[in-house]
C-alpha cells in the first residue's frame, strides 16, 4: 500500500497527538472516569447517528445545540470510560465521520 508523504506526516501527527493524549491522561484522570467528548459536526442526522452509535450501549448522555444558522451542531457526550485506550477508541472511531471537528 502506497501513502503520500503528506498522508505519511498526517498519520504521524495523529500518532504523536493520541500518545501524548494517553500519558496526560494516565497522569491526570483516575479511572473509571466520566469522560467529556465535545464534537462540532456539520448539521446531519445521518453523521449525527454514526456519532450516537458509536457511544451506543454506553450510557452515554448526549446533549446537541444547533448553531446559530443551523449549519453546524455542537455534541457534548458524557460517558464512563475505564481507560485511556477506551477514550482514544472513541475519538478514532468518531474521527471517521466526514467533517467531525473535535475539541
Amino acid at each position: 500500500m502506497y501513502c503520500s508523504d503528506s498522508k505519511m506526516s498526517e498519520m504521524s501527527k495523529e500518532s504523536e497527538f493520541y500518545k501524548k493524549l494517553k500519558q496526560s491522561l494516565l497522569e491526570t484522570t483516575e479511572f473509571p472516569t466520566k469522560y467529556m467528548f465535545k464534537f462540532i459536526i456539520p448539521t446531519d442526522k445521518e453523521k449525527f447517528k454514526v456519532i450516537e452509535e458509536v457511544y451506543d450501549n454506553l450510557g452515554a448522555v448526549i446533549d446537541s445545540k444547533p448553531s446559530k444558522n443551523g449549519k453546524y451542531t455542537s455534541l457534548t457526550i458524557l460517558v464512563t470510560m475505564n481507560d485511556p485506550d477506551e477514550i482514544i477508541k472513541k475519538y478514532r472511531e468518531v474521527s471517521k465521520v466526514e467533517g467531525v471537528i473535535s475539541l
